[in-house]
């Protein structure tokens, strides 16, 4: 990523030395560029086993349970949009909930307030559980074209939508309260996919990507980057079926973080500085 970010500069520099007007910003004959963003250096813990039927949406601890919500592409007709909880000891999900595949792709999910919150791909059409329960207590709608990711900061829901644009939503009205650009390098951040809060910060996978970037919420910038490239090859060499990498859950009560992707036979640990 940072050799891409580089070449593009490089690239901005010598279009510039082409043109008959000299280059310049304040008069100063310099040019103002992002800081190139740091990798996060990360270490494989241990795998545990994920269900490999599992189309990953959204992927979350609460409470020290882990809970995952999957998609159901209309190109594999035996995947099906299910909210549930996974067993850390088989990866098996137990289903809780499950969406009409011929009328909806499921998304992402987060809890807060002891509801769970789900998202739909092209309905714009969310949901609304009793944590307990998981019996459906309402709906929502939103004008983001798509559903994709979902966390919490505690306060307000933040949700994606394969753009660069992260919607707060005010949980009491499941209205949008504001928008964050988000950007790497000076650059759009685009294709934000399944999100994760921790400790102040934003993590996204990128859609298509092997990597999860860090987003300072305050700003949209991002400050660190996840390049998961081994973990997705050894996904592939597991099974060569598998789709995108997607999904970071943070468990708070052990201070671990788990990532995995859509049909994916493993949940990794990893484990960096947070």
């Amino acid at each position: 990523m940072k050799k891409y970010l580089l070449s593009i500069v490089v690239a901005a520099l010598l279009t510039g030395c082409t043109n008959d007007t000299p280059v310049s910003e304040n008069n100063n004959n310099t040019i103002k560029t992002e800081d190139l963003v740091p990798s996060i250096d990360y270490t494989l813990v241990k795998t545990t086993p994920h269900d490999s039927l599992a189309y990953t949406e959204g992927l979350l601890f609460h409470n020290g349970v882990l809970y995952e919500s999957t998609g159901s592409p209309e190109s594999n007709p035996d995947l099906r949009s299910i909210l549930g909880t996974v067993d850390m000891k088989t990866g098996k999900l137990e289903k809780k909930a499950e969406l009409n595949h011929n009328q909806y792709f499921g998304e992402g999910i987060v809890i807060l307030n002891e509801k769970i919150y789900q998202l739909t791909y092209k309905n714009q059409t969310g949901f609304v559980y009793d944590l307990k329960t998981f019996k459906q207590t309402g709906t929502f709608t939103y004008k983001n074209k798509e559903g994709w990711g979902m966390t919490t900061d505690g306060k307000q829901i933040i949700m994606s939508d394969g753009t660069n644009m992260l919607t707060y939503l005010d949980p009491n009205t499941l209205k949008p309260s504001k928008t964050l650009n988000v950007t790497n390098g000076g650059y759009s951040e685009d294709n934000l996919n399944e999100l994760e809060y921790i400790k102040g910060y934003i993590y996204a996978n990128i859609w298509t990507k092997n990597y999860v970037v860090k987003i300072d919420p305050e700003t949209g910038k991002v400050v660190g980057l996840l390049d998961l490239s081994s973990i997705a090859d050894n996904a592939h060499q597991r099974n060569p079926n598998v789709d995108v990498l997607n999904g970071i859950a943070y468990d708070p009560l052990t201070d671990k973080i788990y990532v995995t992707g859509k049909l994916y036979r493993d949940l990794y640990e990893i484990e960096f500085p947070h």
